[in-house]
């Protein structure tokens, strides 16, 4: 599942039925993101992620509080799209690893990045490609 760990910044997701998710919360998804359909939930660090689109039904995923504020969204993106520094970070940082995920994120703050997964490690880079963290 994509970003299961990317959005959530590692962890264990459960995963959750629709009538877990509290109404408050589905509807902030609805009203922030009203073309999300065939949504599927995760509780991830005690917060709720959606994920909808695509093929695999996680093309997007947006992470939200208990007491629905806005987190993250992510957005599966080829991994040749990413930031030439990205993979090359990637290849002398962490070796034999390849990135399984890549995804564009828009913080809450309206900042952007990139997520991706590797061995079942997120790591964290800015637009440019450089990195920020290990989540």
């Amino acid at each position: 599942m994509f970003f299961c760990a990317l959005i959530g910044l590692s962890g264990v997701a459960q995963d959750l039925k629709v009538m877990d998710v509290p109404a408050v919360v589905k509807t902030a998804l609805s009203k922030e993101f009203p073309a999300a359909s065939k949504v599927s939930w995760e509780k991830e660090k005690g917060n709720y992620e959606a994920n909808w689109g695509g093929r695999s039904g996680e093309d997007n995923s947006a992470q939200f509080t208990p007491s629905v504020n806005f987190i993250e969204l992510v957005q599966n993106i080829p991994i040749s799209s990413l930031p030439s520094k990205v993979p090359s970070y990637v290849n002398a940082h962490y070796s034999g690893a390849k990135i399984k995920e890549a995804g564009k994120v828009t913080y809450a703050g309206g900042t952007h990045g990139y997520e991706v997964e590797i061995k079942g490690k997120d790591l964290i880079f800015d637009l440019a490609g450089n990195f920020v963290k290990e989540g």
